[in-house]
C-alpha cells in the first residue's frame, strides 16, 4: 500500500524530543500527500505507555505509524504485535536492536539524566548547547524545558527500553521506510542496515547530519519516496545493497 492512499500517520518523537520536531520533519511532506498527521507529544512521566496509547487509538489498515529513534523502536515493536494494525512504518534514525546495553543513544540518555539530576535543567542546557550543532541545541532546549521536571525519568525509561528484536523485525510484514544518518554516531548506520536486512519489506535511505539540520523535512521526503519504491516493488534490493 502506498503512502498516498493512507489517511492517517501517527508519529512518535525520539528521546527528549517533542512533536514540534516531528512537525518539521514530516508534516509538510505527509500533508502534501493528503495524510492526517498525528504528532505525539510524549508524557515524560509515562513515556512508552503514552506512545503505545497513541498507536492503539489510531490503529487501522490505512494508518502509517512511525517515529524517530526511540519512537521508531516503539512503532516497529507495536507493528510486530498488531498484525493489521497499520499499513506501513516509518523508522527514522534507529538507535539499537534488542536490549540497549551500551548503545551510544542509551548511554547518552543515562548520562544526560544524571547530569540533569546533578546540576539542574538550565546548567544542563548550557552544557548540551556547548557540544551540539545549533539546530539540535535549539530543538532540545525547547523540548527539555517542556518536559521538566520529569525529563530525567523519561530519559532513564528510554535508556532501558529494548529495541525490536530480530524476531520482531521479521514479524513486521508491512512496508517499512528506514532512514539513517550516514554520519550519526548516536544512531549508527549499521543498526539501520541490520533492521533493514531483517525486515521482510524494507527500504533504506540515508542523509547526513548537516542535511538533517538544514532541512528536517528531508526525513519525510525520504520516507515517502521509500514507501513509494516499496509499493512498486523496487525497495528491497536498494535496502540490501546500500
Amino acid at each position: 500500500m502506498s503512502a498516498s492512499t493512507s489517511r492517517t500517520a501517527v508519529l512518535l518523537p525520539g528521546t527528549g524530543s517533542d512533536a514540534r520536531f516531528l512537525e518539521k520533519a514530516f508534516a509538510t511532506s505527509l500533508l502534501g500527500d493528503e495524510v492526517t498527521v498525528i504528532r505525539v507529544d510524549p508524557d515524560p512521566a509515562d513515556l512508552i505507555a503514552s506512545y503505545r496509547r497513541a498507536l492503539d487509538a489510531a490503529a487501522g489498515p490505512d494508518t502509517i505509524v512511525g517515529g524517530v529513534s526511540l519512537g521508531a523502536s516503539v512503532a516497529l515493536r507495536w507493528a510486530a504485535r498488531r498484525p493489521g494494525g497499520c499499513a506501513a512504518v516509518i523508522a527514522a534514525l534507529p538507535a539499537w536492536t534488542g536490549p540497549p546495553g551500551e548503545a551510544p543513544a542509551a548511554v547518552s540518555a543515562r548520562v544526560t539524566a544524571d547530569m540533569l539530576d546533578e546540576i539542574g535543567l538550565e546548567r544542563s542546557i548550557e552544557t548540551m548547547t556547548a557540544g551540539s550543532p545549533p539546530w539540535l541545541a535549539a530543538e532540545l532546549t525547547r523540548s527539555w524545558r517542556a518536559q521538566w521536571p520529569d525529563l530525567p525519568a523519561a530519559l532513564r525509561e528510554a535508556a532501558g527500553y529494548a529495541g525490536p528484536s530480530p524476531a520482531e523485525l521479521a514479524a513486521v510484514t508491512v512496508p517499512v521506510a528506514v532512514i539513517a544518518g550516514s554520519d550519526d554516531p548516536v544512531h549508527p548506520l549499521p543498526v539501520a542496515r541490520q533492521w533493514c536486512a531483517q525486515l521482510p519489506v524494507a527500504d533504506l535511505s540515508t542523509l547526513t547530519l548537516d542535511e538533517l539540520g538544514a532541512d528536517p523535512g528531508r526525513l519525510g521526503t525520504l520516507a515517502l519516496a521509500a514507501l513509494e519504491r516499496l509499493n512498486t516493488g523496487n525497495g528491497r534490493g536498494r535496502a540490501a545493497d546500500e
